[in-house]
């Protein structure tokens, strides 16, 4: 094993000290009683509690104990102490850690934990990335056993090997990773607010059922929305081509409206059919066979030449239909339902869209200028949802390479 990582920060140059976990720290299992023991509204810290990622922190209130204080004791987990989950029908979950910091508060651990309690000098959030490395990881899975469920021991701790520098070289090293976690969960935070506030305006920029009017309305429209037929505001769109025999890219439509996605086809595994037809931009697109499911989709530019069967019909928005502003109607509830009732079929997954039913929908629409707005508007959201889970999906990617690199 190494003793010294591959990135460090300026001025630190001295090498690692290497350490078999159980000298650093003493085990012990969790508590199997019932939590009264331990008085009422006494909670424990379970597997959960360490699958989710939490520094954990309660108010223990002894209440009417029936334990004594040296049982008591013996099970509280107080500043610093590491937490092991004991068993797991996942191996990737058997041995996962979390590190206990609160310094006011302490709690009482169940029989699936382990607790390691300090004996030797760490700072905790330091040992929480330290635990969390491929490398220490590793070493706790490779030594888990069971089929079923997968067991850690207090025995399979001892002899893990981990390496610690410094005190001052773990300050700056948790201080890095403490302040990824926290852009981490900013950018996500900022994610989950903004997919609840489209989630909010689907529901008031678009009128309820049987009414004219939305909730919410930008400034200057005050015009009813008028109540048209699907059929009357799109074209059946057709562009078919010789199915080719040395291979090509198609579409795929998710259900639950969640886009299309692209695949190759090799040669000689093309579909045994004469023709396919090639996919458009702009273009409201669905699955006939997956419609009652909500596979539909609008194209976009980058799916524009690639090719489907005839069960991926297209159609053409007429001029007082902006694709934009359908491409959110086209997420209600009411419509999907619709989509299923126009799907006869038998058992299973066996159904079929009636496309002449689904065109007799009847869907209400603002003026164009309105339409653009409210479409304008969603897609901003749709924008800031995609930019905050891409931020926070890089620098989970950035804090994987650097616990890869900042450890031995």
């Amino acid at each position: 094993m190494a003793n010294t990582p591959n990135i460090r920060f300026k001025g630190f140059t001295d090498a690692w000290e290497q350490r078999k976990l159980g000298e650093v720290l003493s085990f012990q299992n969790g508590f199997n009683g019932g939590r009264k023991a331990f008085g009422e509204g006494v909670p424990l810290i379970s597997v959960m509690d360490i699958l989710n990622n939490q520094f954990i922190s309660y108010d223990v209130i002894r209440g009417k104990a029936t334990v004594t204080d040296d049982e008591y004791e013996r099970y509280a987990v107080r500043y610093g102490d590491v937490l092991f989950q004991r068993s797991s029908e996942n191996v990737e979950d058997a041995g996962s850690t979390n590190v206990y910091i609160d310094t006011d508060k302490i709690a009482i651990f169940g029989g699936f934990v382990i607790r390691g309690k300090q004996i030797y000098p760490y700072r905790p959030k330091f040992m929480k990335y330290l635990l969390d490395t491929k490398n220490v990881r590793n070493q706790i899975t490779k030594k888990a056993q069971g089929a079923q469920h997968v067991n850690v021991s207090q025995e399979t701790l001892q002899d893990v090997m981990i390496t610690l520098p410094s005190e001052s070289e773990q300050l700056r090293i948790e201080t890095c990773l403490y302040n990824l976690d926290n852009l981490i969960s900013l950018h996500q935070r900022k994610c989950d607010e903004t997919k609840e506030l489209k989630k909010f305006m689907l529901q008031k920029v678009f009128p309820k059922n049987g009414e004219q009017f939305p909730e919410i309305r930008f400034a200057g429209f005050t015009d009813a929305w008028e109540q048209r037929k699907l059929g009357d505001m799109l074209d059946r769109y057709e562009d078919p081509v010789e199915t080719p025999h040395d291979g090509y890219e198609r579409i795929g439509i998710r259900s639950h409206a969640k886009g299309v996605f692209h695949s190759y086809v090799e040669p000689g595994k093309e579909l045994d059919t004469a023709k396919m037809h090639r996919v458009a931009a702009d273009k409201f697109i669905l699955n006939i066979t997956f419609a009652w499911e909500h596979a539909v989709a609008i194209t976009e530019e980058e799916d524009a030449g690639t090719l489907v069967s005839h069960r991926f019909p297209q159609f053409s928005f007429h001029k007082d239909l902006k694709s934009h502003f359908f491409k959110f109607l086209m997420l209600d509830r009411k419509f999907r339902e619709y989509l299923e009732l126009c799907s006869p079929g038998g058992a299973g997954r066996n159904r079929v869209l009636n496309i002449n039913d689904m065109l007799k929908y009847k869907i209400n629409v603002p003026s164009v200028e309105e339409q653009t707005k409210i479409g304008e508007y969603l897609d901003t959201l749709d924008n800031l949802i995609t930019l905050h889970q891409r931020k926070c999906d890089e620098l989970k990617e950035f804090k994987k390479f650097m616990l890869q690199n900042m450890f031995p």
